[in-house]
């Protein structure tokens, strides 16, 4: 497996353009938080009724720190928080009763796909999950790594 200096090294190759990089810092994340809203609004079985937190959402997040931990304990971390506070957010946008989790996450999703082509059309290259669909779980890291990577060096 690669090391995350790899990933991120190949990541960048096609994330130079400085507009390219604000639009991902701000559509990755909102990727991010709309694909854990779309699962997290799919129905579960009753055996999952153990807590609001137990559903399809939690169980994807989980599976994707498989990855992250496999890049070293601190991105596991540091990840794992960042997923939290995102499914926190899930909670927390599920309970307001004139929000629906499913379409407020499929429209953010959208139109953060459109901002993401958008930026590659400016950058002028192809996104890099067509190369790899593990550089999905890669854009994530790559927008957050400046700030755990400072709060590494404190």
């Amino acid at each position: 497996m690669k090391s995350l200096n790899n990933w991120l090294r190949d990541y960048s190759v096609s994330h130079k353009n400085p507009t390219n990089k604000k639009i991902h810092n701000v559509c990755v994340p909102l990727i991010m938080y709309s694909i854990l809203g779309m699962m997290w609004a799919i129905p579960v079985p009753s055996f999952f009724d153990v807590s609001p937190f137990f559903n399809w959402a939690t169980l994807f997040i989980s599976a994707c720190m498989i990855f992250y931990f496999m890049l070293g304990m601190v991105t596991g971390i540091f990840m794992l928080l960042t997923g939290a506070l995102m499914l926190c957010a899930c909670y927390f946008v599920d309970n307001i009763e004139a929000v629906s989790i499913l379409y407020s996450s499929l429209i953010i999703f959208v139109l953060a796909w459109i901002g993401q082509f958008i930026g590659h059309k400016i950058e002028g290259k192809k996104p890099s999950f067509f190369e790899d669909l593990q550089f999905l779980l890669v854009g994530p890291l790559w927008v957050f790594y400046p700030m755990y990577k400072n709060l590494i060096r404190k």
